[in-house]
């Protein structure tokens, strides 16, 4: 028989027919939900919940994608959006392994490498983008935008930040010349 994968077969079930697993141990911080439902909102939803159907209780549990479940709970505009209904694909595994699926998922999401994320920062404001914009639509504080700009050592990226100095040199001896770590001295 010729492997078919999951996502070719996703199908809409009801939100109320989806629960969720008890073992997953995926947590996603606020700023990151929120992000999560800006994508959602302005793309729709572009994956789908992966689910084990659970026939003797007709109900989906969810394997992967428990945040972006919760985001159409949470929010009524997606609900209503989506008329109450999620995109899911359903895998047929024993609970071990929907567990392993689960924690596969999890780590195989990877991280952002900060030197490209800060050469997208980078592009993005040579696009004439804002600091603002950046953070509304990458979902990052200003603290981030500033240290992936500091990174790329592009004057050009702080130009429309205004300069302070952080100190005014002093002409008397009481000014620190040095600081020697290892021993802890100052020396004046």
């Amino acid at each position: 028989m010729e492997y078919r994968s999951p996502v070719y077969d996703v199908i809409a079930v009801p939100i109320e027919k989806i629960e969720a697993n008890t073992y997953n141990p995926n947590r996603v911080a606020p700023p990151e939900m929120k992000l999560l439902y800006d994508s959602i909102k302005e793309d729709g939803y572009t994956m789908p919940v992966v689910c084990y159907y659970d026939a003797e209780h007709d109900k989906y549990i969810i394997v992967d994608g428990f945040h972006r479940y919760r985001v159409m709970v949470e929010h009524r505009d997606i609900y209503e959006r989506e008329m109450g209904m999620l995109p899911v694909s359903v895998i047929d595994k024993p609970l071990d392994s929907r567990m392993a699926s689960t924690i596969r998922h999890n780590r195989a999401r990877g991280t952002h490498d900060v030197d490209l994320m800060s050469n997208i920062v980078s592009e993005l404001h040579e696009l004439g983008r804002s600091d603002a914009w950046i953070s509304r639509h990458l979902g990052m504080d200003a603290d981030e935008i500033l240290r992936l700009k500091q990174i790329t050592g592009l004057s050009a990226l702080f130009r429309d930040r205004p300069f302070g100095q952080a100190w005014v040199p002093g002409d008397d001896d009481e000014d620190i010349a040095c600081l020697d770590l290892a021993d802890e001295e100052q020396v004046r």
